[in-house]
């Protein structure tokens, strides 16, 4: 006849083994994949009484059920994994826990997992097999069946061995179970096998460690008056139970025993009315326990006492055998074990939550250290803005004064005066250079710049820099050579001129500064795919090996004594650097001390990023601007600044031919010189007013400082404004922009 479905799903086991099935179900939840829910009737404090001992396990994968048969003539319990058998369970259950809704709270969700569906066939392979070794059966084909077997034959069950009994306890240490899981655990079987009446785990505070014994003896004496019993296993109802008992124990004595179970000692009384017919207390104390007999044996952790392992014997004498002792000996070995792994965990869990808590810490502290590098780049961005304004204006002025004064001054100066003028000027030139060099370094540094292409002649390039830098390399005694092997079909480059420009006078500086008189410094320029390459080599001082890699460092000279050879702030192979690196370059060096360096720079033509430029920006002209200036200097000057505005200018030399020029042109804006040779000036501004068609043009007349007579008289002329020749070029072009683009008088 065949087995209905439930029959298969369920076994009916001896009651003994039911710690070790409520482990293993425990256990399965390290395993079970998802949401899983596990409950047992200690979890329901107010209703336990009235409940058989349970432990069931839901998930969507694998549910069990595991619940003592209290109402059997034998002590046993059912194993079932039948869904409609543990959701009935569950239900008669939830109906018990109606006067107490605060239970539905941690029964409803075990009964939402359940799913009434076959469990995952692995999953219950795998607990079987953990509940075959719990029965300690040999596993042989039909040896076991899931059908109902006679009472007999699960009673006459084979019991475990002691080996069996520690290699379980052990196999649960190896599992990484709770460790009071594993405790419980081990008590319930150990009061099983011996078959005492009592068996309880006696807890020291504290472990005694390894000091003398001699001198611990007040120790002990406090620590068998602060330590309990922690666990607790009773072979019937009838056995008081003395769980989390905590009281003084005899005196001297108690110390004694301390100290011998220090040093592993294991002590064996089958009858205390005759081992202690002369001690008071200790006759009153045990029996008080319901104790006749008893066995202890120390759980030591590394040396130290952490606590014992009792059994007692209640009701009458008991002789302890040596295997016995010996087995009890071995489990509290196995339990030290646990306890020993478990302070392990419970370490790694305490570092692993303190580094949590640093890098924590950490974090914070770097966020702090990120808010205050912000706050001083925003200082370093004021400071700078400042150093733009208030610096380079005035130095602007002397370097102009004085140049103005060189030149053109009111009267005749002395050799001494002129010495000094000269120095004025070059001093403020020298300081605005290492002003400008630190203002560039920095707008470079801080990502903001930009390349601003244009497309130029090498060769022109190179003729302007050796032209630039021949009268220092004179002025130094040095030999300045050029070698350019640039073919005239790759003569056009395109890159950042003003950068490209600051790189090789850098370079080439450089060079000529730490060469001396007699050495030579040699450019050398070729053009390879793509890509053009400069090299500077100088027969200069050299540079060490261990000095190469602060070479490109700012505000570094490699040498402390440098400073007082060599001026300069430091700044100049760093801005190279950079400029190189903002074109996707590189640049590189090679030295011998006491020889000479070669530096050695490749940078790619930028064609590519040029035309998408050109194809997104194609700016229109601010106007077209009519400059009559007969100084060709001056003129050049003026022209260059507007044009780099966007102003388009046309320049002429004489008054007289221009007026018919201006109605063709029709110009923005003429700008006109007031120095113009017969009056140019005034007649220019006095024709162009008269003419129709003209009176939208601004008139901007350039006069010397000292001549301010005559500024009302070209106002009256019809004048729009005049400008100072003496004002800073960025003045001038800021004057102009403003009077053209807001159309108001100056």
């Amino acid at each position: 006849m065949p087995v209905s479905a439930p029959e298969l799903l369920e076994q009916t086991l001896p009651n003994t083994v039911y710690p070790q099935l409520s482990l293993s179900i425990a256990n399965m939840v390290r395993f079970v994949p998802g949401v899983t829910k596990l409950l047992a009737d200690t979890d329901l404090p107010e209703i336990s009484e009235r409940l058989p001992r349970f432990t069931v396990l839901t998930s969507k994968s694998f549910s069990v059920l595991i619940c003592e048969m209290i109402d059997q003539d034998a002590p046993e319990c059912k194993l079932t994994f039948a869904p409609n058998i543990i959701a009935g369970f569950l239900n008669a259950l939830y109906q018990q826990c109606q006067p107490y809704p605060h239970l539905h709270l941690l029964i409803t969700p075990v009964i939402e997992r359940q799913a009434h569906k076959t469990n995952d066939a692995r999953l219950q392979g795998q607990f079987t097999l953990q509940v075959l070794a719990i029965l300690g059966t040999n596993v042989h084909s039909g040896a076991i069946s899931l059908s109902n077997p006679p009472r007999a034959e699960v009673a006459s069950a084979p019991q475990l061995t002691p080996n069996d009994l520690i290699n379980q306890i052990a196999t649960q240490i190896r599992q990484g179970l709770d460790l009071p899981l594993i405790l419980s655990a081990a008590v319930e079987e150990t009061c099983r096998y011996l078959q005492v009446d009592r068996l309880i785990i006696y807890q020291l505070p504290a472990c005694s460690g390894d000091s003398s014994l001699s001198s611990q003896a007040n120790e002990y004496r406090s620590l068998a008056a602060a330590g309990s019993v922690t666990y607790e296993a009773l072979a019937s109802s009838h056995i008081s139970s003395v769980l989390h008992y905590k009281e003084n124990l005899c005196g001297s004595s108690s110390t004694d025993f301390l100290k011998k179970f220090h040093q592993g000692h294991t002590l064996a009384i089958s009858d205390i009315q005759q081992q202690y017919a002369a001690s008071e207390c200790w006759l009153t104390f045990l029996p008080s326990l319901q104790v006749r007999a008893l066995l202890v044996t120390p759980i030591l952790i590394k040396s130290g006492l952490w606590g014992l392992l009792i059994a007692h014997q209640c009701s009458s004498p008991r002789q302890w055998h040596s295997h016995e002792q010996d087995l009890l000996t071995q489990i509290a070995a196995q339990l030290a074990i646990a306890i020993y792994q478990s302070h392990l965990h419970a370490q790694v869990q305490q570092q692993q939550q303190t580094l949590e808590e640093q890098v924590t810490q950490r974090t914070q502290e770097l966020h702090t250290a990120l808010m205050a590098a912000q706050s001083a780049n925003q200082a370093k961005s004021d400071f700078l803005a400042t150093m733009n304004h208030e610096l380079r204006t005035p130095l602007t002025c002397v370097i102009g004064m004085s140049a103005t004064l060189l030149r053109w001054s009111l009267g005749p100066l002395t050799d001494k005066q002129r010495s000094c003028l000269q120095t004025i000027h070059d001093s403020g030139e020298h300081l605005l250079e290492l002003i400008n060099d630190i203002l560039d370094f920095s707008h470079v540094q801080s990502g903001k710049a930009t390349l601003n292409l244009s497309e130029f002649s090498l060769t022109t390039l190179m003729q302007q820099i050796l032209q630039m830098m021949r009268d220092k390399a004179d002025a130094h005694q040095v030999q300045l050579k050029a070698n350019l092997k640039i073919p005239q079909e790759r003569d056009r480059f395109i890159a950042d001129l003003r950068r490209v420009q600051q790189i090789l006078i850098s370079l080439i500086d450089n060079a000529i500064k730490f060469t001396p008189m007699g050495g030579k410094v040699t450019l050398r320029v070729w053009v390879e795919t793509n890509t053009v390459v400069f090299q500077v080599e100088d027969t200069g001082i050299g540079i060490s090996s261990n000095q190469l890699p602060y070479l490109f460092e700012k505000f570094q000279q490699l040498d402390a004594s440098y400073h007082r050879t060599y001026e300069g702030a430091g700044l100049g192979l760093a801005l190279a650097q950079q400029c190189v690196t903002l074109h996707q370059g590189w640049i590189d060096v090679s030295s011998v001390e006491g020889q000479g360096s070669i530096f050695t720079v490749q940078l790619p033509n930028q064609s590519a990023l040029f035309q998408q430029q050109s194809s997104s920006q194609q700016p229109l002209s601010a106007g077209r601007i009519v400059l009559i200036e007969g100084n060709e200097e001056e003129a050049t000057l003026l022209c260059d600044m507007l044009t780099a505005a966007n102003y388009q200018v046309i320049w002429m030399v004489e008054a007289s031919a221009a007026i018919d020029q201006i109605r063709l042109l029709q110009p923005i804006a003429v700008i006109v010189d007031a120095q113009l040779p017969a009056q140019g000036c005034l007649n220019l501004i006095r024709r162009l007013r008269e003419l129709p068609g003209t009176n939208q043009i601004k008139i901007i007349v350039l006069t010397l400082e000292g001549v301010s007579k005559d500024h009302q008289r070209y106002l009256s002329l019809g004048a729009d404004a005049y400008l100072l020749k003496s004002l800073k070029p960025e003045d001038l072009l800021r004057k102009v922009d403003v009077l053209l683009k807001s159309a108001s008088v100056i």
